[in-house]
């Protein structure tokens, strides 16, 4: 009786994780096509740069890691776009929700603290669960490219593979210099402007600190990527970038990350994904 009930209630606890990952699963094939003929990044003169196919083609697991070095380069000389006075107003957008955010950490995260109105949306939407389902789509994506020898589809998941590393590496680089700490280290009424460079060295996954958060910089990565390559599929924008949000959420609900901390996740998610990789000419719909 009581192995039963355990059963039960486990299969109660896992079966919405499941099933939000079973649709990433389904979603991700469905979204699966081949490019249309003509991409507008594509140059008019055939003979000044490959095509999109070719360019597509060169994605391999041996070109990741040079891609992903040249883009922690791309990534970190940014302030030099700033200095020749390049990407101003998105930046300062940017900082200046970040910094409201934090203003307001400090009367919107006791909240989450005392409310147990979100116990079952955090046992399905765990950090594991979550970890899960952004790997998914694009693992799924690569084996039905592999299946049906769409190698737009595996480029597309290599893509979002690259994507996701790029971020995390960045995302630790900045737990590491901030050392904020999470909701769960500061107690119900303790002081919530005293959170930065408190933590503690990296001791586990979760990195040396709060900010950004890990979870929503690599699932806006991937959503990025697949509503990018796939334009076509008006739903996908809407689809990809809602499971990315309530991935962001689930942080803020499981005390793992401040509201500011899912925000510049999400930002610097995106911004990776669209103006870093996918820069290099892999967009369908090039409208920047």
């Amino acid at each position: 009786m009581i192995t039963s009930a355990t059963n039960i209630g486990c299969r109660r606890r896992l079966g919405p994780a499941f099933s939000c990952v079973l649709i990433l699963f389904l979603a991700s094939p469905a979204a699966a096509q081949e490019p249309p003929s003509s991409s507008p990044d594509v140059p008019s003169d055939p003979q000044s740069s490959p095509s999109g196919q070719d360019r597509d083609n060169a994605i391999t697991w041996k070109s990741l890691a040079p891609n992903i070095l040249r883009d922690q380069k791309q990534i970190y000389t940014f302030p030099l776009q700033l200095a020749r006075g390049r990407d101003w107003i998105p930046t300062l957008g940017v900082l200046g929700v970040t910094a409201g955010l934090v203003a307001l950490d400090p009367h919107d995260t006791p909240y989450f603290q005392r409310t147990s109105s979100f116990q079952n949306f955090n046992r399905a939407f765990s950090g594991t669960n979550m970890s899960l389902g952004t790997m998914v789509p694009p693992l799924a994506l690569y084996v039905f490219g592999l299946a049906r020898h769409d190698s737009y589809a595996q480029s597309t998941a290599l893509l979002a593979g690259e994507s996701v590393v790029d971020c995390e590496i960045l995302a630790g680089v900045m737990k590491g210099a901030t050392r904020r700490l999470r909701p769960s280290d500061i107690a119900p009424n303790g002081d919530y402007s005293k959170s930065w460079f408190q933590a503690g060295t990296w001791k586990s996954l979760r990195g040396a600190g709060s900010f950004p958060s890990g979870h929503t910089i690599a699932a806006f990565s991937v959503a990025t990527i697949i509503a990018r390559r796939y334009p076509d599929r008006r739903w996908l924008p809407f689809f990809a970038y809602g499971l990315a949000g309530l991935v962001g959420f689930s942080r803020v609900t499981n005390q793992a990350h401040f509201p500011s901390d899912v925000f510049m996740g999400a930002a610097l998610g995106y911004t990776v994904s669209r103006f870093v990789v996918l820069r290099r000419g892999f967009l369908v719909d090039d409208d920047r």
